[in-house]
């Protein structure tokens, strides 16, 4: 991509209605326009981001056995009323009525949908293990939309659900969708802390929340300094593995991680002072085991081994992928800008050729364009006739983590610098060393 062909619409100034760094930094790199209250066009190098993150979702989910499919964003009432949820969940659901005058709902979540779908097809137990997932929009009406994608709302999320014969393996899959989250994150770049949580209007008794720290977080927590250090790294996973899999979970939930709804002084006071710490987060994903609070009131049943028919074992789990997007920029950014990680960048390089019109800089950086496009990558090349200075500050604001700088006086030497955003660090190296550097890093960043 060349940005002199790209919608690129950049702010120069702070936008006035931005309280936090992520909203900032989305509005100025030009990522997102709002439209109404707590709702966003997504612009081009936002969207890239977005997909960037759902392509990362999607991998995880199904390397953990979980199957894709899309549920509609408008519900009949009717379902909900079933479940008992209709009147109960509150003025955050958005109540639509059609031409018909059937009520209908714009969904805040699935529970309902996907367990019709599963009676309607689903009934023998040895149709089971079985997780269905799906990215879609929600809509939760929010009271104060606030914080840009942060807490809008109209927001873009992974919510996926599981259905077994037993407890027992209601249980591994819970476990399941912990590990395969905490690869998410790792991923993404970011420290995601499985914390003890309520609820909420999902239901159960068995729920923890994936927490990033930061300052401007909605939540308080109390946590274990230790937790912070834990990584799955490169470990291969056996999904099917419950000893492995439970072994995982019980690593990163043995140290004592809660958010201010379910902190324990007493329990917290366990902790060595100098592990001890109190902070905010940001709720990037929850999971919940919740039984067979949907099935019975749904008659979700599955005639079992002896020929009984009994409801089935479910939990819900879910990621929040517009908002993650927000999260990584507190997790990661600068007084210039945003900081990506490799793994949801929206453009692995940029090109910066510090004399746009001169053949030499020209061709060679046209050569290196063509070089990572060839090893795989998507390069953004700013062939502007500007100066360096609005070059430099433009790559550093949408935060791009390498830059490869080419200019007529390098050139001479048969050198072009390579730069790393995080590090601010540079290295003058062939063109085609700096090809191959770059491909090296994305081949470790999967």
């Amino acid at each position: 991509m060349r940005l002199t062909r790209y919608f690129l619409p950049v702010l120069k100034e702070n936008p006035a209605e931005a309280q936090i760094v992520s909203h900032r930094y989305m509005l100025r790199a030009g990522m997102i326009k709002q439209q109404a209250a707590g709702i966003y066009s997504w612009l081009p190098l936002g969207l890239k981001v977005l997909r960037r993150i759902e392509q990362i979702v999607h991998e995880e989910q199904q390397k953990a056995g979980h199957i894709p499919l899309l549920m509609p964003t408008l519900q009949p009432a009717d379902l909900w009323r079933e479940s008992g949820r209709y009147d109960d969940y509150g003025q955050e659901m958005l109540r639509i009525r059609d031409r018909q005058d059937r009520e209908m709902l714009y969904g805040p979540t699935n529970e309902e949908m996907i367990t019709d779908i599963f009676r309607s097809h689903v009934t023998s137990y040895k149709e089971l293990p079985l997780t269905l997932y799906h990215i879609q929009w929600k809509f939760r009406d929010e009271m104060r939309p606030r914080f840009g994608v942060m807490r809008g709302r109209e927001f873009l999320m992974k919510d996926g659900y599981n259905f077994d014969v037993d407890k027992e393996s209601a249980i591994h899959a819970y476990n399941r969708h912990m590990v395969s989250y905490l690869r998410t994150y790792e991923r993404m770049g970011l420290t995601a802390i499985p914390m003890r949580a309520a609820s909420g209007p999902i239901g159960g008794d068995n729920t923890h929340e994936f927490l990033v720290l930061a300052s401007t977080g909605e939540s308080e927590v109390f946590y274990d300094e230790a937790v912070t250090t834990l990584r799955l790294g490169g470990i291969d996973i056996d999904y099917h593995d419950r000893e492995q899999v439970a072994g995982i979970v019980q690593k990163f939930t043995s140290f004592y991680a809660r958010t201010d709804e379910t902190h324990d002084p007493k329990a917290f006071e366990d902790v060595l002072e100098v592990h001890r710490k109190v902070g905010r987060g940001i709720e990037v994903g929850q999971i919940f085991y919740f039984g067979t609070k949907y099935s019975e009131s749904m008659g979700a049943t599955v005639t079992t081994a002896d020929g009984r028919k009994v409801p089935v074992e479910m939990g819900s789990h879910g990621i929040g992928v517009s908002r993650l997007l927000g999260a990584i920029i507190e997790a990661s950014h600068d007084d210039k800008g945003i900081i990506w990680p490799e793994g949801v960048t929206p453009f692995h390089a940029a090109i910066v050729n510090l004399k746009q019109g001169d053949s030499e800089a020209d061709a060679a950086c046209e050569a290196i364009y063509k070089g990572l496009q060839a090893r795989g990558l998507d390069p953004l090349y700013d062939d502007r006739d500007a100066r360096a200075g609005e070059k430099f500050a433009t790559t550093d604001l949408i935060g791009l983590p390498w830059r490869i700088t080419v200019g007529p006086r390098g050139l001479k030497n048969g050198v072009v610098e390579l730069t790393s955003r995080r590090t601010g660090e540079s290295e003058e190296m062939s063109p085609e060393a700096a090809i191959d550097r770059v491909a090296q890093i994305y081949a470790a960043h999967p």
